[in-house]
């Protein structure tokens, strides 16, 4: 003999299975739009971090008669002098400041005559550090006048019978230990802030049905009155909103699946751990969030009057996973014991360690679980005293 919950919980599921504003969350936003969006922003990321390095970029050097061999230094790097560039120093420092070049070079008119003594020969970047393609931009050509710097530098300590290496009081060996997979976390950092928005999009709409919906529509009044708890009612499209939940949940793994295929972080010595093990892992992870998600959406439309009215305090809702992740990527947070009890914070470093390729300790995943589920039971049961209200059909 089937439950009350169970048979409250089928009905929702069909009902639910029938309206647009559901399937379109549950089967498109978080499946569908969360990957691709994605992997659209990595791809432009790495295209932009690619094309800096690689491409030829036009330099507008001003003075550039006077240093014909930086000049070809600078070639050999990819950096070609403007054929258009501005005729000054002022001339350049308009263009720049108007957006029409990102960089320009000015080599100072004493430059040959102080190379040639052994000089300090100068030369000047002009740049607008607020423009976000001006900062590559300078880099690159900051690195490249580094290296001719250093070059002319050591050339002329050779010839005055000197070692260079007298320059060189230390030598700096870098050991990286870090892995192809724990690279990737630089980019991938935020998938699961992507997996806990698409999971709680998965039931946003059920949820507010449970009450505000009902309400707005007038059937509320009528569904108390069949022989049924009000408890069970309200278990029952929460346990619809979590089946909801984890169907969005599970595409849109998915969908990341698929669409990280697409991403070439190995161009950068980057490997995208995520294979069918880990999404499943991850699905594991995140699972225990799901009865908190709907408690805690069930527990805010409560409140509300209308289902628009719910629509506004639910999108608010929806930033609260956030907030944990925030934290632990301004403070660079590693997986302790004690953040375990914190839920989405822990559940984001289990998923983190796992796209690291490290050990998955199942005893800190195990602490997640339980603490998503009982702050989950919690405001189910705040919910539900809510639910026995008269005022509810006010």
């Amino acid at each position: 003999m089937r439950t009350p919950i169970l048979v409250v919980c089928r009905k929702e599921v069909l009902e639910n299975g029938r309206d647009r504003r559901t399937v379109f969350s549950t089967l498109f936003f978080g499946p569908l739009f969360a990957p691709a969006l994605f992997a659209v922003l990595i791809n432009v990321m790495l295209s932009q971090a690619l094309s800096s390095m690689d491409e030829v970029m036009e330099l507008p050097i001003i003075g550039a008669e006077h240093a014909p061999n930086l000049v070809g230094f600078l070639r050999r790097y990819g950096l070609e002098p403007a054929d258009d560039g501005p005729a000054s120093l002022e001339d350049a420092r308009a263009a720049v400041a108007r957006g029409q070049h990102d960089i320009a070079l000015a080599v100072a008119p004493d430059y040959a005559q102080a190379f040639r003594n052994g000089d300090d020969a100068r030369v000047t970047l002009i740049v607008d550090r607020s423009e976000t393609g001006a900062t590559a931009a300078s880099q690159r050509v900051r690195t490249v006048l580094d290296a001719y710097a250093n070059q002319i530098g050591m050339l002329r300590l050779q010839a005055r019978g000197l070692n260079p290496a007298v320059l060189r009081a230390v030598t700096i060996d870098e050991l990286d230990v870090s892995t192809a997979a724990a690279r990737s976390v630089l980019l991938l950092g935020m998938l699961t802030y992507f997996l806990l928005l698409a999971t709680l999009a998965g039931g946003f709409y059920l949820a507010i049905d449970a009450t505000a919906g009902e309400r707005e529509r007038g059937s509320l009044e009528p569904l108390l009155t069949v022989p049924v708890g009000r408890s069970s009612l309200l278990l029952g499209k929460m346990a619809a909103t979590i089946c909801y939940m984890l169907l969005s949940l599970a595409l849109t793994l998915f969908g990341f699946m698929i669409a990280l295929k697409f991403v070439p972080l190995e161009s950068l010595g980057m490997r995208a751990n995520f294979d069918a093990a880990v999404a499943l892992q991850t699905f594991l992870l995140l699972a225990p969030f799901t009865p908190l998600g709907a408690a805690l959406m069930t527990l805010v439309a409560s409140f509300t009057r209308s289902y628009k009215e719910a629509q506004t305090y639910l999108t608010l809702v929806l930033l609260i996973p956030t907030l944990p992740l925030l934290l632990a990527s301004l403070l660079n947070v590693e997986p302790d014991f004690r953040l375990m009890w914190i839920p989405s914070l822990s559940q984001h470093l289990l998923v983190t360690a796992l796209l690291k390729a490290e050990p998955l300790s199942w005893s800190y995943a195990a602490v997640s679980a339980t603490a998503s589920v009982v702050l989950g039971a919690l405001l189910a049961l705040l919910a539900i005293r809510l639910y026995d209200r008269e005022a509810l059909l006010g």
